[in-house]
């Protein structure tokens, strides 16, 4: 039985992220938390959209709720990966090689996905839904103003976004700013010590006595076709995240070789995913003018992402990372800002009915 001293001493330290990106592995087919997160968000956005349409609480009809979210899907897809491609790694676009898929943009798999290209894609695939869907006789049903499907899927993206912060910390990635170097004293309990930082472009500056350590903790778990450091210690991040024995005595030996850092990706969870989600259904509580609720999704996802990235380091690989003390991700939440302010302010002094509303106003039919 563990004593109070150890126990306390335990809770005192940061913790060591020893999570892997695979959930199941199915012979050569990996379930990964990553594409888990947007199979889970897809669903809780369909599920949440047909409510919805059910009570009528939304111009949606029931039976077209499932087009509507193949739709959006698309949106999220197309939106966030080329957003990556553009606004992060431009070279995406001219990547190829031998294997499926042969084109870099389409190696999803490998992870690259903007939150803000996703946001556009999702306001492309709601002007489109608004159109409404034909029936069986070529008539259109289902028309209603795009800002109030924009409203619709505004309320249901937050969903998505956490679920997706969530496995940004599972795979380890997107690390937040350092707390306590490593070899330092031990870190507070609320930070976390990530293996994956030291394959990231924001390793920490270690001594040369600590790299040579750990060189040969990684050659320790190398198998004979592992010829580079990187190939040993991502064999070693495999043996970590296997489990047992082997594992506990790499979360000992390499603990004190890694950074304490903040959980920017936990920050990002409870801002995107909860905050904003409870602050919008509650903006939603009665009517609103068509585009009020989705002007308030710019403002306050945009508030709140500018506010967590302090916190959160910019992609390694870009030239610049910051300009004035800004990384490229807070000056495109700045214009999100300013754009939902004025599109706020616009949409109010409208002359239009109020929609929506889940406390008591439906949809008029």
């Amino acid at each position: 039985m563990r004593s109070v001293p150890t126990i306390c001493s335990t809770l005192a330290e940061s913790w060591f992220h020893d999570l892997g990106p695979v959930l199941l592995q199915l012979g050569p087919i990996a379930i990964r938390w990553y594409g888990l997160s947007y199979v889970l968000g897809f669903i809780a956005g369909w599920y949440l959209l047909s409510r919805l349409a059910r009570k009528n609480l939304i111009a949606l009809p029931p039976d077209r709720v499932g087009d509507a979210a193949m739709l959006f899907v698309l949106g999220v897809v197309l939106g966030g990966r080329l957003g990556y491609a553009i606004l992060y790694d431009p070279a995406l676009f001219i990547t190829f090689s031998s294997n499926f898929p042969f084109w870099a943009l389409l190696e999803i798999n490998k992870g690259g996905m903007a939150s803000h290209g996703g946001i556009v894609g999702t306001i492309i695939a709601a002007a489109v839904i608004s159109r409404g869907f034909k029936d069986a006789d070529g008539k259109r049903v289902g028309t209603c103003p795009a800002p109030h499907m924009m409203d619709t899927i505004a309320l249901v993206c937050p969903v998505g976004l956490g679920l997706g912060r969530l496995a940004n910390f599972i795979n380890g990635e997107l690390l937040g700013k350092i707390v306590t170097m490593p070899g330092a004293a031990p870190g507070p309990w609320w930070a976390v010590k990530f293996p994956q930082e030291v394959l990231d472009e924001h390793a920490p500056d270690l001594s040369d006595s600590q790299i040579e350590s750990l060189r040969t903790l990684a050659s320790t778990y190398a198998r004979p076709g592992d010829i580079t450091f990187s190939q040993q210690y991502q064999r070693l991040l495999e043996t970590l995240h296997a489990g047992g024995e082997r594992a506990a005595q790499i979360k000992h030996d390499l603990a004190p070789l890694l950074a304490a850092r903040h959980p920017s990706q936990l920050y990002q969870f409870a801002a995107e995913g909860i905050i904003l989600g409870l602050a919008l259904w509650w903006i939603w509580r009665k009517p609103r003018k068509p585009g009020v609720v989705g002007s308030w999704f710019m403002i306050l996802y945009g508030v709140m992402r500018i506010a967590t990235e302090f916190w959160r380091l910019p992609d390694g690989h870009l030239a610049v990372q910051r300009i004035a003390g800004l990384s490229r991700g807070q000056w495109l939440s700045v214009l999100m800002v300013i754009l939902g302010l004025a599109l706020l302010r616009w949409f109010v002094s409208r002359d239009a009915a109020t929609l929506g509303g889940w406390m008591k106003a439906k949809v008029n039919a």
